[in-house]
């Protein structure tokens, strides 16, 4: 009989369009604050509401603070063999799709195609005007905000800059759902890292996948809201890093 690791290897093996959702759990050793564990960001601080952060100058200065006391750990994390090892299904082109919930680009950084990757939550990468839509690198507006405590103005238009990502509050962008739910209905495997499955819409997406009979595998070290799902088929409470790489690893041997 097999134990689960070999069980998780040969149900690797056996799939091609595998699709991973990921969590803050996958990039910690990366150097990226957890925002809902138990030592986590949001343990400490407020979050800001999108619709205070438009209208409110006061709540705008506290978001800007609050991203800038984490964007150096954003702006020098490199990605970690968790990554690297979702790479490493793509490059063996059993990969359908990553959907993140994360926001440190990390997946794209290591080398997965970005047609390949969906940022539910946005990315931390970029900052984008609330007004006219125009991007750009965020550096250059941290360092500026370090210095005068004025939340940063689009150079295009004037409108308000935020880092490219979703707040509290703010709706999801509708093309991501789509593309995400697009790769639920038509994957063969799906994989949860690092995600206490809390947050919807972004949880719901997994579980439409389990629903439709295929199986579920769920890495995490901790509780999730789908342990004990009648959905999921294995799931392992450990560190990611202990399992995932290696499992990877296996079936490179012989990719099946």
């Amino acid at each position: 009989m097999k134990n689960d690791f070999e069980e998780f290897v040969e149900l690797l093996k056996n799939s091609n369009e595998i699709l991973i959702f990921t969590g803050a759990g996958i990039s910690t050793s990366s150097g990226i604050p957890d925002y809902r564990g138990p030592k986590g960001f949001w343990k400490t601080h407020q979050p800001v509401y999108y619709q205070d952060f438009m209208t409110s100058d006061d709540a705008r200065k506290n978001y800007w603070l609050q991203k800038l006391e984490v964007w150096n750990k954003f702006k020098n994390a490199r990605p970690n063999k968790i990554h690297n090892a979702i790479v490493k299904i793509e490059e063996i082109g059993k990969l359908l799709m990553v959907i993140t919930q994360n926001t440190d680009g990390l997946h794209k950084i290591a080398g997965n195609s970005p047609e390949k990757v969906v940022e539910l939550h946005g990315t931390m990468r970029e900052v984008e005007c609330q007004q006219c839509g125009f991007r750009d690198n965020p550096d250059l507006y941290f360092k500026e905000f370090a210095l005068n405590r004025i939340p940063p103005s689009c150079p295009k238009c004037g409108g308000y800059m935020k880092p490219a990502t979703i707040s509290f509050g703010q709706s999801l962008k509708a093309e991501n759902i789509e593309k995400a739910y697009n790769a639920a209905y038509k994957c063969d495997l799906v994989i949860s890292l690092g995600s206490t499955l809390s947050v919807h819409p972004a949880s719901d997406i997994p579980a439409e996948a389990a629903r439709r009979g295929i199986p579920y595998i769920i890495i995490n070290s901790g509780p999730t809201d789908h342990d004990n799902r009648p959905f999921v088929s294995l799931r392992f409470n450990m560190d990611i890093m202990q399992i995932f790489p290696q499992a990877v690893d296996e079936i490179l041997k012989n990719p099946g």
